[in-house]
């Protein structure tokens, strides 16, 4: 049995399974606003460390992510125990939302969504992490800053995906969705926005 956090609102639509990125577990500051405010909207939301991140936070020690095909094969057992007979959808934060992506064409859910996907990594946008993306059959929304170092919007701007992905930008937004101070946007704003977006993305594909 594998650990999770829930937010269960009184009557959910949908249940939502966010994995998070490289570096921050399922209990950082980003993680816990988006699964509070889609619970808000009606969306159960399971949360849940991938194995190296729980050794990190037991240990109190950084750690690596491990290999993507362990990381896939952990948020599979995962799914497999999300039980019930609401609609699932998948996604995460950076490296959660690509693990999500991969596993999607396979899985039961209906959608994924991708909070500041890692297109590349930064300073090196040859090394593109599309593929998968090119050919996906279902829908997946992409959430991400404009100027994002892991894929901007001129990078992405470029890139040949699937009808079935979408990509909404967070204005002046960076990996973390945090504008500039002198863009007039704000870091409160742009996740509320995440939220409302994610919220009307999974409502549209029940």
């Amino acid at each position: 049995m594998i650990k999770t956090l829930v937010n269960t609102p009184q009557k959910p639509i949908a249940t939502f399974v966010f994995a998070h990125g490289a570096g921050a577990g399922q209990n950082s500051d980003f993680m816990q606003l988006v699964a509070e405010g889609l619970a808000k909207q009606n969306i159960n939301v399971v949360r849940f460390n991938f194995a190296y991140m729980q050794l990190a936070e037991d240990l109190g020690k950084r750690r690596p992510p491990e290999r993507a095909d362990k990381l896939l094969a952990h948020f599979n057992a995962v799914l497999s125990e999300v039980e019930g007979s609401l609609p699932i959808f998948i996604g995460g934060k950076s490296m959660g939302g690509r693990m999500a992506s991969m596993l999607l064409q396979q899985s039961t859910a209906l959608g994924c969504i991708c909070m500041g996907y890692p297109f590349h990594p930064p300073g090196k946008p040859e090394k593109l992490r599309t593929e998968h993306l090119l050919e996906i059959k279902k829908p997946v929304l992409i959430l991400q800053g404009e100027r994002d170092t892991f894929g901007t919007r001129e990078d992405i701007g470029t890139y040949k995906l699937s009808p079935q992905v979408q990509v909404s930008y967070l204005k002046d937004g960076d990996h973390g969705f945090k504008p500039r101070k002198a863009s007039g946007f704000t870091l409160d704003g742009h996740i509320n926005l995440a939220i409302t977006r994610t919220a009307e993305f999974i409502k549209s594909h029940i």
